[in-house]
């Protein structure tokens, strides 16, 4: 069962602006780069269900977790279909994100109130993803389908949506400026956040201190736009 609400996980997402975004095989070391996102003040995490048998490195992370950083939200992402939504969930998992909407998995969340938050890629898929309840819709991969333009452009009509772009983010300043300036609610951030060459050399100080940096990039941007 999910230790945090579906308020709860939305508020936190949108106050933060960064969902940190990863996968790793070990359990061990995934369980460092947890420590790394939560020492540099990251309350949110989103661990990808991107490799055979995630689900063995998801379940005793999250309950790692639980103990040693409980105010931290773990989510899961990656997620295409409801059989697997149901899975994490039945493991703890406090939201689910997607690539692609899927009716079922919006169903599903709907049911347990567990934030939904699909990848879109137009217009059409953002309205219909909100009209079965998605609070943030992720723009997916947000380089790809038009960068910030895109988000500014669906905004003009549509004030109400709250955009997460992933793809195509980096915790520098000018990227981060261009994403909130266009109306970005919060920005999803893998690989530019979580390097493997910083995981590779076990360097999580690395991490810690970019989630540290990007957290006030995004608050100080924020009071500027």
């Amino acid at each position: 069962m999910a230790r945090f609400d579906r308020l709860a996980v939305l508020n936190t997402v949108l106050e933060d602006g960064l969902v940190p975004l990863f996968y790793h095989s070990d359990l061990e070391t995934a369980k460092k780069v947890a420590g790394a996102l939560a020492a540099g003040g990251g309350r949110v995490l989103e661990f990808t269900n991107r490799g055979d048998f995630a689900i063995e490195v998801f379940s005793p992370l999250i309950k790692h977790c639980a103990q040693a950083y409980p105010a931290l939200i773990i989510g899961v992402g990656s997620v295409e279909d409801a059989p697997t939504a149901a899975m994490y969930i039945a493991h703890g998992a406090n939201f689910v994100v997607g690539p692609n909407f899927n009716e079922e998995v919006a169903r599903l969340c709907n049911r347990r109130k567990i934030a939904y938050i699909p990848g879109c890629g137009t217009v059409n898929e953002i309205t219909r993803a909100e009209e079965w309840g998605a609070e943030i819709v992720k723009a997916f991969p947000g380089a790809a389908v038009g960068g910030p333009g895109f988000i500014k452009d669906v905004r003009g009509p549509r004030p109400w949506s709250r955009i997460m772009p992933t793809g195509g983010v980096s915790p520098d300043e000018a990227n981060l400026r261009g994403w909130f300036a266009a109306g970005a609610a919060c920005v999803g951030m893998g690989s530019q956040l979580v390097r493997n060459e910083w995981v590779k050399a076990g360097d999580f100080d690395a991490i810690t201190e970019t989630v540290k940096r990007t957290l006030a990039l995004i608050r100080q941007i924020r009071a500027e736009v």
